[in-house]
């Protein structure tokens, strides 16, 4: 089986062909600019692998809903020229072959499900902590959709006393993505977290903020284990920060076998980065098997 992937990023698009095993065969980056400049490529691209199917895990806010005149469009991306734009049914037409389509977060979630840490499990959630902050999530096998996909970069959260940065989200004042995404840190301290290592109080509030958000997660959805990604999660020392603080927050209150066992709960990502890519080509054989 032949498969196409594409994670659609704001900075880049990944394009990848694999195979039912999750294995990728080719790999290429094009750089995100407008539809009219960046899609011709891509389409290019998969046309002259003879794909059987397309996946496509994208930047959102993305159309989910399979009932809606806009299933398969990017809606309200503050990306402008990829606003309202039918991504689904552009690739569709140009293919000619069943195109799956979530979010990148859900993608990687996806990844992570089929072929990585939490294979097996019937629950699990992935965040990424980068730019921004998302969430993926799947319950009872499957991915969760709602009203929407889920948005659980922007819960809210209690803002510490002595953090006088005021949010890096022009939404709310408190919410994740505005207190611990990458442009937070560097709005906060002057600097990217890369030249911020060495600095204890960077990241005893990152992992304060991280902390309090995998409490409410873990409350609501219950997930048998917590992936964390993205560029933020390469500091070394802040995975130990968060199990440490995540305990305290949570003070006893839930007692499960994967609780006592915090190692084993919060974790890294596990498919060196590739979960995203690894999600679309799982995304591609669901639409393929429908």
């Amino acid at each position: 089986m032949i498969l196409g992937a594409l994670e659609a990023g704001g900075t880049k698009m990944v394009c990848a062909i694999g195979n039912e095993k999750g294995e990728i065969l080719e790999q290429v980056s094009i750089p995100t600019e407008t539809p009219d400049i960046t899609v011709p490529k891509l389409i290019s691209f998969f046309r002259e692998k003879r794909i059987e199917a397309l996946g496509i895990a994208c930047f959102g806010p993305i159309d989910l809903d399979r009932s809606s005149e806009t299933y398969g469009y990017i809606t309200t991306t503050p990306k402008l020229a990829w606003q309202n734009y039918n991504i689904v049914g552009t690739f569709k037409k140009e293919l000619g072959v069943p195109v799956g389509f979530d979010t990148d977060v859900n993608g990687s979630v996806l990844g992570e499900h089929t072929w990585g840490i939490a294979k097996g499990l019937h629950s699990c959630i992935y965040i990424t902590i980068g730019t921004g902050v998302g969430v993926g999530v799947i319950v009872d096998g499957r991915l969760l959709h709602g009203m929407m996909h889920p948005e659980g970069g922007h819960i809210l959260l209690h803002k510490l006393p002595q953090d006088t940065y005021e949010s890096f989200c022009p939404f709310h004042k408190n919410c994740m993505e505005g207190l611990a995404a990458g442009p937070a840190i560097e709005g906060r301290w002057g600097q990217k977290a890369f030249y911020l290592m060495d600095r204890e109080e960077v990241w005893e509030l990152e992992a304060e903020y991280i902390a309090q958000a995998l409490v409410n997660y873990t409350l609501l959805l219950s997930p048998q284990r917590i992936i964390l990604g993205g560029g933020v999660m390469h500091q070394t020392q802040l995975l130990a920060l968060v199990r440490e603080k995540f305990k305290k927050l949570l003070n006893g209150y839930v007692k499960t076998k994967e609780i006592e066992d915090l190692e084993n709960y919060i974790v890294l990502q596990s498919l060196d980065d590739k979960q995203g890519i690894m999600g679309a080509l799982k995304l591609g054989m669901m639409e393929l098997e429908k």
